[in-house]
C-alpha cells in the first residue's frame, strides 16, 4: 500500500544559503515527500534558487508572494494551498529553512500519523527533545529577530 501523500512545507525569506541544503535533507529523509517553498520576495534570489530546485525536481513547488508578510501569513498561504492542490495532500508537515528543524525527524514524526495519532508536535521542550549548537545571531540586523542553529560556521545554516 503506498504511503500518504506528504507535502513538506518550508517557508522562506532571505534563505538562499540554506534553502538548497534544506531540500536535499527533507528529499533524502523523506523520498516520496514533496516540498512546497514560500517565499516573501526575497532580496537575495532564495525565490528564483526555489523555482531552479522546482525545474531540477517535480516533487519541489513553490509560491511566490510579493512582498514580506511575515511567517504566519507564509503557513496560511502553504495550507491554503496543500490542502486546495489537487484534492489536497492527506499529510502536510511544517519546519524552517535553517535547520532549526531536523529533517531526519520527520520519518518519525510521520509514523506517528500513520499509528493513528490526528496531530503530532515536535517539540523541544519535552524530554528526548532539546537545542544544540544554537547561537542566536540576527540574520540581518538584532531588530529581525531571526535565530539560527550555526556551529561554527559562518553560513547561517546548520549543516
Amino acid at each position: 500500500m503506498d504511503a500518504p501523500s506528504t507535502v513538506v512545507m518550508i517557508p522562506t525569506h532571505n534563505e538562499r544559503e540554506c534553502l538548497t541544503p534544506i531540500v536535499a535533507a527533507v528529499r533524502a529523509a523523506v523520498p516520496t515527500a514533496d516540498v512546497l517553498v514560500v517565499d516573501d520576495n526575497s532580496p537575495d534570489g532564495t525565490g528564483t534558487l526555489a523555482d531552479e530546485l522546482a525545474a531540477a525536481d517535480p516533487r519541489v513547488r513553490v509560491i511566490h508572494r510579493v512582498r514580506k508578510q511575515g511567517l504566519g501569513a507564509a503557513y496560511l498561504a502553504a495550507f491554503d494551498f496543500a490542502l486546495d492542490a489537487d484534492g489536497g495532500w492527506k499529510r502536510i508537515v511544517q519546519m524552517d529553512a535553517d535547520f532549526s528543524h531536523d529533517p531526519n525527524d520527520v520519518p518519525r514524526l510521520l509514523a506517528a500519523l500513520d499509528a493513528g495519532a490526528d496531530l503530532v508536535i515536535g517539540s523541544r521542550y519535552i524530554e528526548g527533545g532539546g537545542t544544540e549548537n544554537w547561537a542566536s545571531a540576527a540574520a540581518s540586523s538584532a531588530a529581525s529577530a531571526a535565530f539560527t542553529r550555526s556551529p561554527s560556521s559562518a553560513s547561517p545554516c546548520a549543516i
